[in-house]
């Protein structure tokens, strides 16, 4: 197995794609911390859950402090919580604002700025942040979302760079998720799934899997030259 031995940090970890992340990690012999709002339904016991909420900075400490007691490192980071807020910039509310940037961005900023210190220490770690193909290429009526998206690129590739500047071999890289199928997408109207599956040159919806494949290969050796690196998964939806 990959990762075994790893020890793994998911957020929003207890659903969707966060919880087929937690899935193929400990399938590859890591044992996994799903960190969500709720407790995931797992049947691998290497997988963890907790409570947390990105924001609360006490919380992200306390929980970080806890694995490190126990196992002295983190070798694993995936950031995947994320939260929409849609609407036109002219009606968009300072509220909906805030609370997308306060979970995409800042959670980000919370828990690598509690782990990577830990990677550094160790020498070694790799931190996986979800972004999506918006903060690519933008989209309408996603000004907040789209802020984050892009926002979490420009962090990978700075920390790939502050991260490693000494010695460590600590990576840091970004997945770009393309349209996949997840509880909020079914629930779309046809119409709308069939429109996103015609502009996709592979012609379907990625599935979660194909997204937590990508964290697998991102968490392990498989991967040990790349770094600062955005990886879209998309079915060629940015050709």
């Amino acid at each position: 197995m990959k990762l075994e031995g790893k020890i793994a940090v998911v957020t929003g970890g207890a659903r969707g794609i966060g919880a087929e992340i937690c899935n193929k990690l400990a399938e590859q012999g890591a044992i996994v911390y799903s960190c969500d709002l709720g407790v995931g339904e797992f049947q691998n016991d290497n997988i963890k859950s907790e409570i947390l909420n990105v924001v609360d900075r006490e919380g992200v400490a306390n929980l970080v402090q806890k694995i490190k007691e126990k196992y002295g490192k983190v070798d694993i980071l995936v950031n995947n919580a994320g939260i929409t807020k849609d609407a036109l910039i002219q009606k968009m509310t300072e509220e909906a604002w805030d609370a997308v940037i306060d979970v995409n961005l800042k959670g980000v900023f919370n828990l690598t700025q509690a782990i990577a210190p830990i990677m550094m220490e160790n020498g070694i770690g790799s931190i996986i942040n979800l972004s999506s193909v918006v903060g690519v290429y933008g989209n309408i009526g996603q000004t907040n979302y789209v802020a984050t998206k892009a926002g979490v690129i420009g962090l990978t590739k700075a920390w790939a760079k502050e991260f490693a500047r000494k010695g460590a071999k600590v990576r840091t890289n970004a997945i770009a998720p393309g349209f996949i199928k997840t509880p909020m997408t079914v629930d779309l109207p046809e119409k709308v799934i069939a429109g996103m599956i015609e502009k996709t040159p592979l012609k379907r919806l990625g599935e979660s899997e194909d997204i937590a494949n990508a964290v697998v290969f991102l968490a392990s050796d498989d991967s040990s030259f790349i770094t600062g690196q955005t990886l879209g998964v998309d079915g060629g939806l940015t050709i």
